[in-house]
């Protein structure tokens, strides 16, 4: 019998939808617009696709999900904060996220900047109280100037400029790449994967996180307000440095292919308990947003 993602990830994002709102502060506990604003991104939908990537990386090595829950929303803390502040007008000046409009467009750019400075600091919260030190090192680097802010700013330093390979790629594998492919190695680093094990699962996210962002790329260029919740063709007004405007579409998409597959030939020592990571890597590849 094949594995059934889509039971899997239904599973999964209802725990960690439970496990959030657990977590969040009610919406009308003070500072109340704060708290709404908080609850209004956290709970627009999405994919939780970071937070299932900490539970498979733990399950691959012999974990639970009840021992990485509450890093997995961690994770989706640290993600939806960074999608608040990309849309503020100072940044890529987006007026609908996930089929809805903005935290600026509804709370004002203020409050929507508190909104995800109070995501990220619960987020470090949760960290300190459920996962290791070894585990807030590598996510407070994957998040920051090393990884998902570095690649930020190289982004928008970037915008209308022609760049190498080579920086398209940094750009990529920090601003998006870093914190799936910590995704991963904070689950298994909580199941006290053995090294190799760490290891294999570490390749996979490197390989996975750069196939999903260019991916997104792709979709930026064929996609629509429909089908991916947010304004297609952004990322060429805005100049910014992509793949398939550094390579074109098909080469992209072959790009994409072929990390799919290097990501699944690293996860081949693990064996089964491997599969959803297996699975996932398809959905990132064949995702429509």
């Amino acid at each position: 019998m094949s594995f059934d993602l889509d039971r899997y990830l239904a599973d999964r994002r209802r725990a960690v939808d439970e496990a959030l709102e657990r977590y969040l502060p009610a919406k009308d506990a003070p500072p109340a617009t704060v708290h709404e604003a908080m609850r209004y991104s956290v709970f627009a939908g999405g994919k939780r696709l970071r937070p299932i990537l900490v539970i498979a990386g733990a399950e691959a090595v012999g974990g639970t999900m009840e021992r990485v829950l509450p890093t997995a929303c961690a994770f989706e803390l640290i993600h939806t904060y960074s999608l608040i502040h990309d849309d503020l007008p100072a940044m890529d000046d987006d007026d609908y996220r996930r089929g809805r409009l903005t935290n600026h467009k509804v709370f004002g750019e203020a409050i929507a900047i508190l909104a995800g400075d109070a995501l990220l600091t619960l987020a470090f919260a949760l960290l300190a109280e459920h996962a290791s030190l070894e585990v807030m090192k590598e996510v407070s680097r994957a998040a920051g100037t090393f990884g998902m802010i570095g690649g930020q700013v190289a982004d928008i330093q970037s915008e209308g400029k022609s760049v190498d390979a080579e920086t398209l790629e940094y750009i990529h594998r920090h601003k998006t790449a870093a914190l799936i492919r910590c995704a991963l190695r904070s689950g298994a680093l909580l199941a006290g994967a053995a090294p190799s094990a760490l290891r294999a699962i570490s390749e996979a996210g490197s390989h996975l996180g750069l196939a999903f962002q260019i991916v997104d790329d792709i979709l930026d260029v064929e996609g629509s307000l429909e089908a991916l919740g947010k304004t297609a063709g952004s990322d060429r007004r805005k100049k910014k440095v992509t793949y398939p405007d550094h390579f074109g579409l098909e080469a992209s998409r072959l790009k994409a292919k072929s990390l799919i597959e290097d990501a699944k030939a690293a996860l081949a020592p693990l064996g089964p308990r491997a599969e959803p990571i297996w699975a996932l890597a398809d959905f990132i590849f064949q995702r429509k947003s």
